[in-house]
């Protein structure tokens, strides 16, 4: 494909970066010097100009794009370019917005602003904490295959029963697949008799009914249940949309807003929450409120610099978990090595997301895992590829690629996938693969 991608900050050039080495890719930033820099960097066509502007498009080509990928920091830019890049070819626009408003207004009305596809930043990052809270030491959980399956990472922590057994003896569960470790920066494609250590970044596939089982195993006391404490720190609209989506679970989160306009509005728009009008960095407040007795703590504030002070609170107030919400990539690192459970970064679930929706000519769903050092993928099998008609043990014998089959689905029934398990046309296929070898994976297909 050409694709033009406007905007060169984390998100853009973390998009840039996915797609550049199979597709044709243009890159449009306002700032010359970060437009020069990335075209060293990434080895891609850069173009310095305001995005938005008709002259600066059709200098990028914009009339025989495919895709135009609008992803800046403001909401309104993103829309402008859209809409025209729609006057000035037919290429399937994205943009990314972090306001509600504006996703409500197209998914009313879709092709709104002259966008084919809308990601929400606040909205995705809501949904990716809430999926990790339903998972003891889970730091991602991504569904597949509508749902029949479940990819989920853990982190093997001190005491963990499964710490020191081999994956064979972990692996419990008939339905899961154990496909990848993460060990002191390093991929690791487990075999059975591959020990299982403190500290590793364990990678499963299966059911959600064996993850979720296996997620008990890893971490037995702190499996969410209906009746534990969930407290939202921030009334932003990620906090909002944390607590609306733990409202349709069942849960009665508690939420601490310190601004009195803000924390009356979350009273009225959130029926099962608890809204507190109070500052979070107020020590005796959070015990007198019980805050230490929380099960999750959930740090939502604009600023990382609080999202870290209260983070650390919880952590002394003696919190289970605590997952925060970081804007700058550069702090994630920071948070998970002063011991925050989980650091989850609205940049990078949004590039995500706009690759995953990038790769559907090649893929039906994607998950980046560790900085991009692997990826899982899921595939459509269609007769005459060349995985059809082979098992599993010969495609992998006959290639260099490392990867593993983690589930399959076959007419909306789960096979677990074994040496022998020959694959099928219309076969759903979720792959475990290293991020180098995607392309190698999906020609295959």
């Amino acid at each position: 494909m050409y694709v033009v991608v406007i905007g060169a900050g984390e998100v853009g050039t973390s998009i840039a970066a996915s797609l550049a080495s199979d597709h044709e890719v243009v890159v449009v930033d306002v700032d010359p010097a970060r437009a020069e820099q990335l075209k060293y960097e990434l080895d891609v066509l850069t173009i310095a100009g305001d995005g938005t502007s008709s002259e600066i498009q059709s200098a990028a080509d914009i009339d025989r794009a495919d895709m135009v990928i609008a992803c800046t920091d403001d909401d309104q830019t993103n829309l402008v370019a859209c809409g025209t890049a729609k006057t000035l070819g037919d290429g399937f626009t994205i943009a990314r917005v972090k306001s509600t408003d504006f996703l409500r207004t197209w998914q009313g009305n879709e092709g709104a602003f002259g966008v084919d596809f809308m990601v929400c930043t606040d909205l995705l990052t809501a949904e990716n904490i809430v999926r990790v809270i339903g998972l003891p030491a889970a730091i991602d959980v991504d569904p597949f295959a509508g749902g029949l399956v479940q990819m989920a990472e853990f982190e093997i922590g001190e005491g963990s029963p499964v710490a020191g057994q081999t994956v064979s003896e972990a692996d419990r569960f008939e339905s899961l697949t154990f496909v990848g470790l993460f060990r002191d920066g390093e991929m690791v494609i487990p075999r059975g008799d591959t020990d299982i250590a403190v500290g590793d970044r364990a990678v499963v596939i299966g059911s959600p009914e064996s993850v979720q089982s296996f997620a008990t195993d890893v971490a037995p006391a702190t499996t969410p249940d209906h009746a534990d404490e969930i407290v939202v720190v921030g009334g932003s609209e990620i906090g909002y949309q944390t607590a609306r989506l733990l409202e349709e679970r069942d849960f009665e989160p508690r939420l601490i807003e310190r601004d009195a306009d803000r924390a009356r509005w979350l009273a009225e728009n959130l029926p099962n929450t608890v809204v507190m009008e109070h500052d979070a960095t107020d020590t005796e407040f959070l015990s007198r409120e019980h805050v230490d007795e929380a099960d999750i703590v959930v740090t939502a504030l604009r600023s990382d610099e609080k999202n870290l002070l209260i983070s650390v609170l919880a952590k002394r107030l003696g919190v289970d978990r605590v997952i925060a919400v970081v804007d700058s990539p550069d702090y994630v690192t920071v948070f998970e090595e002063i011991g925050i459970d989980i650091a989850i970064n609205p940049r990078t679930v949004t590039a995500e997301e706009i690759t995953r929706f990038t790769y559907e000519s090649v893929a039906e769903n994607i998950a980046v895992l560790e900085n991009d050092q692997a990826e899982v993928l899921e595939l459509e099998l269609t007769e005459g590829c060349g995985l059809v008609g082979r098992p599993i043990s010969e495609i992998v014998a006959d290639t260099d690629v490392r990867f593993v089959v983690g589930a399959i689905t076959r007419g909306r029934e789960l096979v677990t996938p074994r040496g022998d398990t020959v694959l099928r046309a219309g076969d759903h296929v979720i792959l475990f693969v290293e991020s180098d070898a995607v392309s190698a994976v999906t020609s295959m297909a």
